[in-house]
């Protein structure tokens, strides 16, 4: 069994300081055994917002596994915008932008979605729906796959409008053959969980989908800030919602799933 804390939108630069101290406190507390980041850690990809999330990330427990967003791109520098999208990201947070972790029980894999020319829609690229292939191939089977992303591959079930990454389709029928069984993502500052069989139905296996609201930014766009905390065991999956409020992060109530004949099913 495995805990994974699933922040996203940090945006540094535009957040609540108070509520950062509070976040990192209480992932000290819990102590994960992994922290995963799905993008958006700065505001406009200011160096001083990049410091702030470098040092802020320094204060959690590791591993940690983070891939950029939409808001770590310069939108106002045109220039580094189109020539070094994301070598802010690359030299304070990590230079890697497919990162991966396996351990005996998991394996976790981002991508990157931000792209210099969408100004907040990202995409899956043909190369990257290659690698996420092969990035699995070797993994053993017993291995509960996950993969992380900033762009979520499915709208809020109460929201269908809002807009998924480029290429989804794409991008979920190379997941469904790398076995990947959950998909962590953030983007629209929604938290919720569904299976994404629900939303394409041409899918071939069932793969859950958890979304992380905004963990301490000012921008939450009617949603309570929060993140989310997950229990990973061998056909279940528990994700308890860490809700802001004021100085602390306290949990709401835990949605839970287990995997049935192949398909995952909420528990009542």
């Amino acid at each position: 069994m495995k805990t994974i804390a699933h922040l996203s939108d940090l945006h540094f630069g535009s957040h609540d300081p108070v509520l950062a101290e509070a976040l990192a406190a209480g992932l000290r507390e819990h102590v994960p055994d992994l922290v995963v980041i799905s993008g958006d850690l700065t505001q406009r990809a200011r160096r001083s917002q990049f410091e702030a999330a470098r040092d802020f990330f320094r204060q959690l427990p590791t591993p940690l596994l983070a891939v950029p967003g939409n808001h770590d791109v310069p939108l106002y520098d045109v220039a580094r915008r189109f020539l070094q999208p994301l070598d802010r990201y690359r030299h304070y947070i990590c230079p890697d932008l497919q990162p991966f972790f396996c351990d005996t029980e998991i394996a976790v894999l981002g991508l990157n979605t931000a792209r210099s020319v969408t100004l907040s829609n990202g995409r899956i690229s043909y190369r990257q729906a290659a690698a996420l292939r092969s990035r699995f191939a070797d993994v053993p089977a017993d291995r509960f796959r996950i993969l992380v992303s900033h762009h979520p591959l499915m709208p809020p079930p109460d929201s269908p409008d809002l807009p998924v990454v480029g290429r989804a389709a794409m991008a979920v029928e190379a997941a469904a053959e790398a076995g990947i069984q959950v998909v962590l993502a953030g983007h629209h500052h929604h938290a919720f969980t569904a299976d994404l069989a629900g939303h394409h139905l041409a899918m071939s296996r069932s793969m859950l989908i958890v979304e992380a609201g905004t963990a301490i930014s000012l921008r939450r766009r009617g949603e309570p800030n929060s993140y989310n905390l997950l229990t990973i065991a061998p056909g279940r999956v528990d994700c308890v919602v860490q809700l802001g409020r004021g100085d602390r992060f306290a949990p709401a109530a835990t949605v839970s799933y287990t995997l049935v004949n192949g398909h995952w099913r909420r528990e009542a």
